[in-house]
């Protein structure tokens, strides 16, 4: 965890780290023990068991290597310790409303965290990009693939 890469919360890191641990622990163990039997089955090449259990364990591999990588890469950053709480930075919980008055409630978070359907926005995302730095009040244009569009701060929170 160096202090230059990407931005991470500490429930983001745990949440790659359980994940990591997962996989290493408990599904590439039982895979491993799928292809030893299978391998022991004689022909190979038509053991449906062997095909998909190695298939299987070098995705886990891949999915192990990227999420190391991703550990070591990230920078965690704690939202509560956050100074300026009078603007939105990164693990900022902020109230948008739009033209039509329409709200809707983010909370900016790192990439590797992100899931528009909970309102957790990644830091590199349009959206998140424009909100940055921004008071209550502000008015921010954002430019989306449906065109360009305007959004109001109406409040920010950060916790603890």
């Amino acid at each position: 965890m160096t202090g230059d890469g990407p931005p991470i919360t500490p429930a983001g890191l745990a949440a790659l780290r359980a994940r990591y641990d997962h996989l290493l622990g408990k599904e590439r163990p039982e895979i491993v023990e799928i292809v030893s039997w299978a391998a022991g089955n004689g022909d190979r090449s038509e053991n449906g068991d062997y095909l998909y259990g190695r298939k299987r364990m070098r995705e886990i591999d891949r999915e192990l290597a990227h999420l190391a990588r991703r550990m070591k890469a990230v920078r965690v950053i704690d939202p509560a310790r956050q100074q300026d709480r009078a603007r939105a930075w990164f693990g900022a919980q902020v109230t948008i409303a739009d033209e039509d008055d329409c709200q809707r409630t983010l909370t900016l978070v790192g990439d590797d965290e992100q899931d528009a359907g909970a309102g957790l926005i990644g830091w590199s995302a349009p959206l998140a990009r424009a909100l940055r730095g921004a008071a209550v009040g502000d008015l921010r244009k954002v430019r989306l693939p449906g065109g360009e569009k305007e959004w109001e701060v109406i409040e920010i929170a950060y916790p603890g």
